[in-house]
C-alpha cells in the first residue's frame, strides 16, 4: 500500500477517536476500500450541498443531497435529501439560485440532524461530488462544529475526472467547460434542473458512469487512480 493510504487511515482512526457515538462514529468504523480495488467493485455515494454562499467559513449549509452507486450502477432507491434549518436569513442572492426562500429553510432539520443522515447513507461507501473541494469545504467545517472533528473522508471528484480525461486526449478546456451541466451535455445525459442537491448529486452520479465507461471499458481501473486528494481539509 501507498505510504499516502495509511496516514490516510491514521488520520480517520484519529478522527474516530474525537468522534462522539452515533453516525460519524459508526461511518468512520467501517475500513475504507484499498486503492487497488478495482471501481467497478467499489460502493460510492454521490453528493451534492447547497449553501448560502461559497465561504465555509461565514456561509451555511441549507441543504444535503445524496444517491448511491455499486460500481456505476445508480441505485435511485437510495436518493436522499434533507434541508437544513439556517440560523439567520437566507441571502437573496442565494435563494435566487438554489431556490431555497427563508420559509421553505424553516421546515428544515438541525445541521446535527442532516449530518447523521449523511453519514449513514455515507457508511462503507466513497463520496463523489463535483468541485468536491467546495462540498469537502463545507462538510470538514460543519462536522468540526457538531462532531469535535474533521473526518477524512475518501472522494472522487468528477470535475477532477473530466479534466484529466481531456489533458490525456489534448482537448482543449474551454472557460466554464467543466461545469456540470456543461460536462452532462458533451457526454448526451439528460438535462436537469441545475442547484438542486438531489439532482445535482444524481447528476454528479450519471456523470461519473460515463467518464468512468470512457475511461475504463475492462472494468479492472484501480480505485487509488480516480481519487481526489483534497489539501488542507482535514
Amino acid at each position: 500500500m501507498a505510504p499516502g493510504y495509511w496516514r490516510f487511515c491514521r488520520a480517520r482512526d484519529h478522527a474516530r477517536s474525537q468522534a462522539p457515538a452515533g453516525a460519524l462514529r459508526d461511518c468512520l468504523n467501517t475500513p475504507p476500500p484499498a486503492p487497488s480495488q478495482p471501481v467497478a467493485r467499489t460502493r460510492f455515494l454521490a453528493v451534492d450541498i447547497e449553501t448560502t454562499g461559497l465561504d465555509p467559513q461565514r456561509d451555511a449549509i441549507l441543504s444535503i443531497g445524496w444517491v448511491a452507486l455499486d460500481g456505476t450502477s445508480i441505485d435511485l432507491a437510495t436518493a436522499g435529501h434533507v434541508l437544513v434549518r439556517p440560523q439567520r436569513e437566507v441571502p437573496e442572492q442565494s435563494a435566487v439560485i438554489h431556490g431555497i426562500t427563508d420559509h421553505r429553510a424553516a421546515t428544515g432539520g438541525t445541521p446535527g440532524e442532516a449530518l447523521d443522515a449523511l453519514f449513514r447513507a455515507l457508511d462503507g461507501r466513497v463520496l463523489i461530488a463535483h468541485h468536491a473541494a467546495l462540498e469537502l469545504g463545507f462538510l470538514a467545517r460543519a462536522c468540526e462544529r457538531h462532531y469535535g472533528t474533521r473526518p477524512p473522508l475518501a472522494v472522487v471528484d468528477t470535475l477532477r475526472l473530466a479534466e484529466t480525461s481531456r489533458r490525456r486526449a489534448g482537448r482543449p478546456i474551454p472557460a466554464r467547460g467543466l461545469r456540470l451541466h456543461v460536462l452532462r451535455g458533451e457526454y448526451n445525459l439528460p438535462a436537469r434542473r441545475t442547484h438542486d442537491a438531489l439532482l445535482d448529486a444524481l447528476g454528479a452520479a450519471e456523470l461519473f458512469a460515463a467518464l468512468i465507461a470512457e475511461r475504463d471499458p475492462t472494468g479492472e481501473l484501480p480505485l487509488g487512480r480516480v481519487l481526489f486528494r483534497p489539501r488542507r481539509l482535514w
